[in-house]
């Protein structure tokens, strides 16, 4: 494998440019990060294009690493994802790192599609109603995940160990998961990396790791999905 040729290609691919030569600052160690990234992790692995650079907005949120973010986010368009997906790829991590973060990652991501002449706001992606918002997201959560969740919570006071459950149904399986832009097997495998990313907390990254399976990822695809973490 010539990891410097397959850095040229997929840079060009991504960002319509050349990796660094000797420009900047610290060409030394653009080079130690552009060739160990898009010329050996970029080709390692089931995954396509697409698909890695939607891990890649999902950390880079995480992370808050917003100019990358921007960056990333041109990619994106650069090799035809639709903004629909990138904006849900964004939206989805809330329930894990707070809104606040999001909302950062969202007006990062909002500047690049103004900068590429893309309307706001995009196309509305609700599926879900006040009166239907229970009981859609519990469709999505009770056959992946059945009652383990409910069950988790069992020793918090009466209220809180009804209302926790119920947030996280309502809030991250309908409010999130029922919206239109990713299909559930995609979403499942980018809430692996973003729980991966956030640390902490791997209770949760083994739980959706078997989600993930069960919406459709392969072992290998979960895995080739955390490696470049």
């Amino acid at each position: 494998m010539d990891r410097i040729q397959n850095c040229r290609e997929k840079f060009a691919k991504l960002f319509g440019g050349k990796p660094t030569q000797d420009e900047g600052n610290d060409p030394e160690f653009m080079r130690i990060l552009q060739r160990f990234i898009f010329g050996e992790v970029s080709y390692t692995g089931s995954l396509d294009d697409k698909m890695r650079e939607l891990i890649t907005v999902t950390v880079l949120t995480v992370n808050q690493t917003l100019p990358q973010l921007k960056a990333h986010v041109a990619a994106c368009l650069n090799i035809g994802i639709s903004p629909v997906a990138i904006r849900e790829t964004v939206y989805q991590c809330a329930p894990f790192i707070g809104f606040p973060k999001t909302l950062n990652a969202i007006a990062a991501t909002d500047e690049v599609f103004a900068a590429n002449g893309i309307s706001l706001p995009l196309e509305n992606a609700e599926s879900v109603t006040e009166q239907d918002r229970f009981a859609k997201g519990l469709a999505l959560q009770k056959p992946v995940y059945g009652d383990e969740i409910k069950d988790r919570y069992t020793w918090l006071p009466e209220e809180f160990a009804e209302a926790v459950p119920r947030f996280l149904t309502e809030l991250c399986f309908s409010d999130f998961m029922t919206r239109k832009g990713l299909d559930g097997k995609t979403r499942e495998l980018l809430t692996v990396v973003l729980l991966a990313a956030m640390g902490g907390a791997e209770v949760q990254v083994r739980s959706h790791v078997e989600g993930a399976l069960k919406t459709g990822s392969t072992k290998e695809e979960v895995v080739c999905a955390l490696a470049p973490l």
